[in-house]
C-alpha cells in the first residue's frame, strides 16, 4: 500500500518545498479565534472549526487544486466576547501586521502565489477584506477568504436567530470535536432575543455599530442562537456543503475573471 502524501506544509522537508509545490498552487490558512461560545462549547471552537474544514475541503480538492495547508493562526480579533474569561483578542492594528508578515513571509519562503484563508471567525470579516488589496499590491499574493458558514448552501436561518455558539456552530463542533461538547450544559434560553435588536446591531447592513455577547438584548449566557438544535447529522451537512461550494472559490481564485453566485450575507462566529 502507499501512503498518502502529505498536503501540510509543515509535515515537508526543505528540499521538499521546492520540489513539490509550484507558483500555480494554493495554500490554505485556517485562522480562528479563542473567545467564549457559552457554557457548552470549548474557546478554540472557531480555530477548530476553521483547520477542520480547511482539512476537508484539502481532502476533497487538494489534488485537483494543488492545495496545501498552513499552520493555523489561532488568535483572531474578539473584543465582542472580551467580558469572558478565556476570551484572547488581538488588537486590529497587531491582527493585520501579523497577516502582513505572514503574507510577506509566503512570498520569501514559498514558491506558491495562491492564498485561501479560512475564517473561522466572523469578527475578523472587516479587516481580511482589506488586507486583500494589501496582499496584491504590496506583496503580489493572489489571495481571498473563505467564510463558512456563509458558504454553505443550505438553508442557515432558523427560526431562532443562529449567530455565535447556536446550532450551526454547535453542530459543526458535534461533527468535528464531538468529545469537546458539553451537550450535558446545553440549556433553553430563559428568553428568546430581542429581533429588532438582532436585526439593528448585528444584520443591518446600512448602518454599523459595536455590539457584545454580554447584551441581554441579544444573547443568553454569550450564546446567540439555540444550540438545543444541533446535531452531528446537520454539522456534516453544513460542512459537506462548504467543501462543495469551495470548489467554485478555488476556480475563481486560480482565475479571477470566473464569477460565480454566492450566499446571501450572514454573520456567523
Amino acid at each position: 500500500m502507499t501512503a498518502t502524501l502529505s498536503r501540510s506544509i509543515g509535515e515537508l522537508t526543505s528540499p521538499e518545498i521546492s520540489q513539490r509545490l509550484r507558483p500555480t498552487s494554493i495554500l490554505c490558512l485556517p485562522l480562528g479565534a479563542v473567545e467564549q461560545h457559552g457554557p457548552h462549547l470549548p474557546l478554540n471552537t472557531d480555530l477548530l472549526v476553521a483547520e477542520g474544514i480547511t482539512r476537508r475541503i484539502i481532502a476533497r480538492w487538494g489534488e485537483e487544486f494543488d492545495l496545501w495547508q498552513l499552520p493555523t493562526v489561532g488568535l483572531g480579533l474578539s473584543r465582542e466576547h472580551d467580558w469572558a474569561p478565556g476570551t484572547l483578542s488581538l488588537s486590529v492594528q497587531v491582527f493585520a501586521g501579523l497577516l502582513r508578515e505572514i503574507a510577506r513571509e509566503i512570498v520569501r519562503a514559498l514558491p506558491a502565489r495562491n492564498l485561501a484563508i479560512v475564517n473561522g471567525h466572523g469578527g475578523n470579516r472587516g479587516i481580511l477584506e482589506n488586507l486583500l488589496h494589501e496582499f496584491a499590491g504590496d506583496f503580489a499574493l493572489n489571495a481571498c477568504v473563505m467564510h463558512p458558514f456563509d458558504l454553505a448552501k443550505i438553508e442557515m436561518n432558523p427560526d431562532y436567530p443562529d449567530v455565535h455558539g447556536g446550532k450551526s456552530e454547535t453542530a459543526v463542533m458535534l461533527a468535528l470535536a464531538p468529545e469537546l461538547v458539553h451537550r450535558e450544559l446545553i440549556t433553553q434560553p430563559v428568553t428568546a432575543p430581542d429581533r429588532e435588536a438582532v436585526r439593528s446591531l448585528i444584520f443591518d447592513r446600512g448602518a454599523t455599530f459595536p455590539w457584545r455577547t454580554d447584551d441581554t438584548r441579544l444573547a443568553h449566557k454569550g450564546i446567540i442562537g439555540d444550540p438545543q438544535a444541533a446535531t452531528p447529522e446537520w454539522g456534516e451537512a453544513i460542512i459537506g456543503s462548504v467543501v462543495e461550494a469551495a470548489r467554485d472559490v478555488l476556480v475563481r481564485l486560480k482565475d479571477p475573471k470566473k464569477i460565480t453566485s454566492s450566499a446571501e450575507p450572514s454573520s456567523r462566529g
